[in-house]
């Protein structure tokens, strides 16, 4: 049976693992105490509460369907329904469903709700009439869909949406990674509205509709699940410093330990690593590969989580959260009323109501240098602006999340192409992870696995 190390006890490198059960030998490396990487699920008030990723996307199969194979699937919960909401001009104003990513479907159900100004509204209306080449190359999300829609229409509903995702900027992020399916639409030619008239007709997702859902208890069971399921021997606390390849062509991992230098012999590897972190290994291998995952740029998030007495709230908000358009100012960019999100919390925690604020999009760094207390202090007197007087948490805790997601820039796919092509020259290797084709656990999971297949292949 082949040996294959996997570096990266994330989602990504437990998906690999998982794929190769059973075909090889598994050795996974984790740097820190735990797998799971951004999926993690800690307390609050003896409640058991998501730091990271909080829900797996259903559209995609991935995560739903490895989550169930590893005997989570009575775990699997659907969230409560309620529209996607955003915090703009002074109150909380519900996003019309029919929307992708925030580009509306039907223009004339923005009217009226506040959420953009009468011309505004028209100028999303008048992208029917405008003539539309077929989109070549690529470009930020900003360049092309303020010129179909305006820009009021990016910075108020689009923008929202992809500060949620990617902690990014519309102005930064490609149009090609971020957006897959307008872009695909806009290479078609022709305007976007009819489009997506006909997407929506096709039974095509949409963003209004998606479907999420979570684990109960928290998704961090499970990359524990995986773990436990994928027969993979887990060294924890072990980070790998360099690779090299013998004279047999086999990979040596040189690791740091608590108990000192380990060494290891492989067939294969799996990267699933931070971009940064791969390109660090892969610098004596890959200068090119090297040189496209260094210059990935990354954005720091902090979540700070808090629980209310129900007895002591003077008011508690309906509906499952809101996003915030950095175009008003606010420190917040999103926060979830985790309570009335997730039924199962709401059962083990029936006295408390617990939500989670974000703050943090890519060039705030500087944000989350501020003291625990002062990032608390500043999201509870904005959530009092923004739901209403909710009183003083009883309980709170905040966890960042430093250069915890990739940001797609413009020419992203291009990249990933020249990593992969790279990487593809080193036999034995494959690199997985949030750095590629997407950011969600669905894409993550998928990247573990085809990393599995390729080592396999080889």
């Amino acid at each position: 049976m082949r040996s294959v190390i996997v570096i990266g006890g994330g989602i990504s490198g437990l998906a690999a693992a998982w794929e190769l059960r059973g075909a090889a030998d598994v050795t996974v490396l984790e740097s820190r105490p735990r797998v799971g990487g951004k999926l993690r699920t800690g307390t609050i008030a003896g409640v058991a509460v998501d730091e990271g990723a909080e829900s797996l996307m259903a559209l995609r199969p991935e995560a739903v369907e490895l989550a169930a194979a590893v005997g989570l699937g009575g775990a699997l919960c659907d969230p409560a329904q309620s529209p996607t909401t955003i915090w703009t001009g002074g109150a909380l104003r519900p996003l019309p469903a029919g929307h992708v990513m925030g580009v509306p479907v039907d223009p004339a159900a923005l009217a009226g709700t506040g959420l953009l100004s009468p011309a505004g509204v028209a100028r999303v209306a008048a992208e029917e009439t405008l003539p539309a080449e077929p989109l070549t190359g690529d470009c930020s999300v900003t360049d092309y869909l303020a010129g179909r829609f305006g820009r009021e229409a990016v910075d108020r509903l689009v923008e929202p949406l992809l500060g949620g995702v990617y902690a990014g900027r519309a102005d930064r992020l490609s149009l090609r990674a971020a957006m897959p399916r307008i872009a695909a639409l806009a290479e078609q030619g022709g305007p976007l509205l009819p489009a997506l008239r006909r997407m929506r007709a096709a039974g095509a997702p949409r963003s209004g509709a998606v479907a999420v859902q979570g684990v109960a208890g928290g998704t961090g069971r499970f990359p524990a699940a995986v773990a436990a399921a994928c027969g993979a021997r887990i060294l924890t606390g072990t980070t790998a410093r360099a690779l090299a390849v013998t004279p047999s062509g086999r990979w040596r991992v040189q690791a740091r330990t608590d108990d000192g230098p380990l060494t290891m012999e492989a067939d294969a590897v799996v990267l699933a690593l931070p971009a940064f972190a791969a390109a660090a290994l892969l610098r004596p291998h890959s200068p090119a590969a090297e040189e496209e995952l260094a210059a990935v740029p990354h954005a720091s998030t902090a979540v700070i989580t808090m629980a209310f007495a129900r007895s002591q709230a003077h008011f508690l908000p309906e509906g499952n959260g809101f996003l915030v358009p950095p175009v008003d100012g606010h420190t917040l960019k999103a926060a979830s009323f985790l309570s009335n999100k997730w039924p199962w919390l709401a059962a083990a925690a029936p006295d408390l109501f617990v939500l989670r604020a974000s703050i943090g999009r890519i060039g705030e760094e500087r944000l989350l240098d501020r003291p625990d207390r002062v990032l608390t202090r500043t999201a509870v007197a904005e959530l009092h602006r923004a739901v209403g007087p909710l009183g003083e948490p009883v309980a709170t805790r905040v966890t960042r999340w430093e250069r915890g997601l990739p940001q797609y820039g413009v020419g992203h796919r291009e990249r990933v192409g020249r990593i992969r092509e790279a990487v593809a020259k080193l036999p034995g290797l494959a690199v997985c992870g949030a750095a590629y084709e997407g950011v969600g656990v669905a894409a993550c999971v998928a990247t573990g696995r085809a990393a599995a297949r390729q080592v396999l292949a080889a």
